[in-house]
């Protein structure tokens, strides 16, 4: 069965290139021009994948609150900003609410498709059950594979499919130093140093809610993060 993306772009020349690329490779590909419109549609079916541009005709910021509204659906569907928007201040505020990725419209289409794929991967990872431990448990962290739940002493931490391989990434040795090339590897990432530097800062956000005293990831400047055991 072919994977479901849906794409949420308020230009109509730009939202057809993109659906007809998509099918072409083989998805099945719903488009829609604005958040409203989307959000009904996907309330009804979740894609297996959402690209999300940021300004959606006069909602100039629409697609920043199609990614919380999705997020609040599923902590797991992988979300993709595709906009022309490059400022950093776009970037963080686009994976802070949640985006898996976040990509300019200058970016080729294998590069496009890569970087779907590498989302695939870690989704399918969840039907492979041997391919990983199921449970991994290390201190007052406890990472549920199969059901892509965390835990910090007894608290459930909402993270995403990416956070969610960062950390078991990082935790799966505690003391080893990863640098950010090798914590994209293993999440099966293909992202900038920027862009892993702000996952980390969501992540550490997040345990904080759980806990004012987390201090488990520690940065190691210059080379990466490791978790502290």
């Amino acid at each position: 069965m072919s994977r479901r993306i849906a794409i949420v772009e308020d230009d109509p020349a730009i939202r057809a290139n993109y659906a007809e690329a998509l099918r072409k490779h083989g998805f099945e590909v719903a488009a829609y021009a604005g958040r409203g419109e989307a959000l009904g549609a996907l309330r009804t079916r979740l894609p297996d994948l959402a690209l999300i541009d940021i300004g959606l005709g006069a909602d100039v910021d629409g697609g920043f609150a199609l990614c919380r509204d999705l997020r609040a659906l599923s902590a797991a569907l992988p979300i993709i900003f595709l906009t022309a928007r490059d400022s950093d201040f776009d970037v963080v505020a686009g994976l802070r609410l949640g985006a898996d990725d976040y990509l300019t419209k200058e970016v080729s289409l294998p590069h496009l498709l890569a970087r779907i794929a590498a989302l695939f991967r870690r989704a399918e990872l969840a039907a492979e059950p041997h391919a990983v431990e199921e449970r991994l448990e290390r201190g007052p962290l406890e990472l549920d594979v199969k059901r892509f739940s965390v835990r910090w002493r007894g608290q459930s931490v909402p993270l995403t499919l990416t956070e969610f391989w960062m950390v078991h990434a990082l935790a799966k040795h505690p003391g080893h130093v990863k640098s950010r090339e090798q914590l994209m590897r293993e999440a099966q990432l293909v992202v900038d140093d920027g862009t892993i530097t702000s996952h980390v800062k969501r992540m550490r956000r997040k345990f904080l809610a759980a806990d004012p005293r987390f201090e488990a990831i520690d940065t190691v400047y210059g080379i990466g993060y490791r978790w502290k055991s």
